[in-house]
């Protein structure tokens, strides 16, 4: 039986509050707070993170699978689960799939990856969900959705965290929220029936399906772990399910976080997880176009990854305030802001391809004859002028501090003027790395600054996204 091995997540270090959203349109605040994505993040970045978060400790050449999940994935013609196995640094030789339009993507993708490494097919997979939606400014989902990415690995070697038990899932076709090919932000029906006859009538019936299929009590139950839209909604189905919302439902998380779309079920698992005891049951659910249900039990192991890693509970913990609306809008692209002129260079396919392993994998070189490690990749050794004779290595996951800097107040966008251009030491033989620093104030920056990776969108060109590694402040 498949199980559960590790967990990762990750929540941008921005955040807005519900009351600057409502006071922009003159209307009532929901209260708390919601993530927001840097203008450079999308939901390949935050999959990284996340998926980097969820391999701390494993060996990467052990993955065999790789599973990305989103409603708001970059794409629509190429495929983001190689782009985020490829700056993870896993092998070429593993199976990758993408997963979307539905917000039940991130469970189905779990699911798929169960049925995989049950099957013998793969032997680990992780399964990385992100999601970065749009409400129409004014609206409810304005102020309720959020931006986050979460991981988990699958395999059934090993000694996993929580096994997986059994799972239930119906299908179910209906306007309620939605997106066309065209649409920008996201689209409702009546709330009304789309609580009544699509949240609550398909998440009970997979859940008493699921239930009646495990001979489960609701009283057997440590932890319901629902997706829903609010938490009233949530409240409303766990009494009905019979469940006791003050002891047994897993906190939403809407108040600090925001609801995120198809990764959100499986926040809510790794949250529930992150305060788990060995033994405690979960029933978690997730809903879109249907629902599905995992009967889950957690193992003694759960506590050996409690350290590690950073999960929910330290992303939260790790957080700034974004100053205004507006500069919400901007980073969402609503307003477009001044272009930066901080890039010149035209993208080049080709030139992507050759220098994948150190643009995308990061990798270094590091000479055989003597020992001097660079970066970008370098064929002769500046030091002993040794040609071709390197071996390639992971810089991505060390930490470094900053050597020097410069504050470019005139290449920036309009809405982030100022472009920070760091060159770190890296704690790997102090080699040193010219990269932007991000998620950082300017005027804090200063030499020694302990700091760390960070995979992130660079500017769009030619067509095409690019993607390099950036510094960051350590959250």
């Amino acid at each position: 039986m498949s199980g559960i091995i590790s967990y990762g997540a990750y929540v941008p270090l921005w955040r807005l509050s519900r009351d600057a959203i409502g006071a922009a349109w003159g209307r009532p605040s929901l209260g708390g707070e919601r993530s927001i994505a840097n203008n450079d993040e999308d939901t390949v970045t935050m999959a990284v993170e996340a998926v980097l978060d969820c391999l701390a400790g494993t060996d990467r050449d052990s993955i065999d699978g790789l599973y990305f999940a989103s409603t708001t994935a970059p794409f629509r013609e190429k495929q983001c689960a190689a782009l985020v196995a490829t700056a993870a640094d896993l092998k070429p030789e593993i199976i990758t799939a993408d997963f979307g339009n539905s917000l039940r993507a991130g469970t189905t993708a779990l699911r798929a990856a169960l049925d995989a490494v049950n099957s013998g097919s793969a032997q680990n997979i992780i399964v990385a969900a992100a999601d970065c939606r749009l409400g129409y400014p004014r609206s409810d989902y304005e102020q309720n959705f959020g931006d986050a990415a979460v991981a988990l690995l699958v395999s059934k070697n090993g000694k996993p965290i929580a096994n997986v038990k059994a799972s239930y899932t119906i299908s179910n076709e209906m306007y309620d929220v939605w997106r066309l090919d065209k649409d920008t932000f996201v689209q409702s029906w009546e709330d009304r029936f789309i609580i009544e006859h699509g949240y609550i009538e398909n998440m009970s019936k997979a859940i008493t399906g699921l239930m009646k299929k495990q001979n489960l009590s609701a009283g057997s139950i440590t932890k319901a772990v629902l997706y829903a839209p609010t938490a009233r909604t949530q409240q409303q189905l766990a009494r009905q399910l019979g469940f006791d919302p003050k002891t047994q439902l897993q906190d939403l998380l809407n108040n600090n976080l925001g609801v995120c779309g198809c990764a959100h079920a499986l926040l809510l698992l790794v949250a529930a997880l992150e305060a788990a005891k060995e033994g405690d049951k979960f029933l978690v659910a997730s809903y879109g176009d249907g629902s599905d249900a995992f009967f889950i039990e957690v193992t003694a192991e759960v506590d050996k990854i409690k350290t590690g890693r950073r999960g929910i509970k330290d992303f939260l913990a790790s957080k700034r305030a974004l100053p205004t609306y507006e500069r919400y809008l901007s980073y969402r692209g609503i307003l477009e802001p001044q272009p930066g002129e901080s890039f010149r260079l035209f993208p080049s396919a080709s030139v992507s391809w050759r220098e994948r392993n150190w643009s995308l994998r990061f990798h270094g070189s590091k000479c055989k004859t003597c020992g001097l490690v660079t970066f970008p990749i370098q064929r002769i050794c500046y030091n002993c002028m040794a040609k071709d004779n390197y071996e390639e290595i992971r810089l991505s996951d060390k930490r470094g501090k900053v050597f020097t800097f410069s504050l470019d107040n005139l290449a920036g966008r309009s809405d982030d003027p100022v472009i920070p251009q760091t060159v770190i030491e890296s704690e790997l033989e102090n080699t040193r790395i010219y990269c932007i620093m991000t998620d950082c104030e300017p005027k804090e920056i200063k030499v020694g600054m302990p700091v760390e990776m960070t995979f992130r969108r660079i500017y769009e060109g030619a067509g095409m996204y690019n993607y390099f590694w950036k510094c960051r402040p350590i959250r």
